[in-house]
């Protein structure tokens, strides 16, 4: 019997497929300038010379995704929580092969849509004249661009500033109309970062109504959240990352509420308890052995991105 996913509010049942996307043990690693003193005096001596004499920056490694690995499948809806810095967005760019990971893989059985507030329209251009060239970039014909556009435009509920230029748009305004001109296309495996966030209660049971149409065509969805309301309500499965490490990847609600608590100790100030939860968590967590030999790397899912 297949599995199936439920999200607590949401009340919808998808049955879950094969898997769409395999991250396999991925490590991410900039260089970035720092100003610290502990990690100036554990520089490098050619790095602290050129510094001395050309005024070069001091760099340390930063490893914004650390060993993160995770299969999803399709039907499933994962939300991807932590604080600003802990990689969620460094994760959803890999995963769609934006950027390629310093270590490990990435395997998908379809290009990845990604999907981010700075994705990139027209400024000058009407949100309409935004929409048509949006539809026939990602490959929809002039009569199914003019058949989706009316959805769209109903979907993102901007009004009659659709007809104005998109520089006359709030940031809000904006992000709903990337959204809503992304999901016409109905993609396979949709990638939001924070990019529902920004509209009132109509529009969040559109989109709402939108990926649950995505999962039931045998689509999955990841949205990367700073609100676990968000992720409670949305997803069927929640990933909790800190400090670029997976600390759980559970039921969207369980996972959410641990990770509401442990931020709100964390911004009381309880900085002990806050440690504790955090160690029971990751205690309690038991990550999935990926096999990717036997299971995942048959022809269906291709190695787009590896180093």
């Amino acid at each position: 019997m297949a599995e199936s996913a439920e999200a607590p509010k949401m009340g919808v049942l998808v049955e879950l497929g094969e898997p769409s996307v395999v991250v396999d043990g991925v490590h991410q690693i900039y260089q970035a300038e720092t100003t610290d003193r502990e990690a100036r005096a554990r520089a490098g001596v050619w790095q602290r010379l050129s510094h001395s004499l050309f005024r070069r920056p001091i760099t340390q490694e930063v490893h914004a995704v650390n060993d993160v690995s995770l299969v999803a499948r399709t039907g499933e809806s994962i939300g991807i929580l932590g604080l600003n810095g802990s990689g969620k967005s460094t994760l959803l760019r890999m995963i769609a092969g934006v950027e390629p990971p310093a270590r490990g893989r990435v395997y998908a059985r379809s290009q990845p849509t990604l999907l981010g507030v700075s994705a990139a329209l027209v400024p000058d251009l009407t949100g309409i004249r935004n929409i048509q060239l949006g539809c026939l970039a990602m490959g929809l014909s002039l009569e199914e661009t003019r058949v989706v556009t009316p959805a769209i435009v109903d979907l993102a509920g901007i009004g009659d500033s659709v007809y104005r230029p998109m520089r006359t748009y709030s940031s809000g305004m904006g992000a709903r109309l990337r959204f809503a001109i992304n999901a016409a296309s109905r993609p396979d495996i949709l990638l939001i970062d924070e990019a529902l966030g920004t509209g009132d209660a109509t529009f969040k049971k559109k989109s709402e109504d939108v990926l649950t149409e995505i999962r039931r065509d045998a689509g999955t969805v990841f949205l990367v959240s700073h609100a676990a309301q968000t992720i409670e309500e949305m997803c069927t499965r929640a990933i909790w990352l800190h400090q670029g490490r997976m600390i759980a990847d559970g039921p969207a609600y369980e996972t959410a509420r641990s990770y509401r608590y442990w931020a709100w100790k964390v911004a009381q100030g309880e900085d002990e308890e806050a440690a504790a939860i955090l160690a029971k968590t990751l205690e309690e967590f038991s990550r999935v052995e990926l096999d990717l030999i036997d299971g995942f790397s048959g022809s269906r899912l291709v190695a787009h991105r590896e180093k």
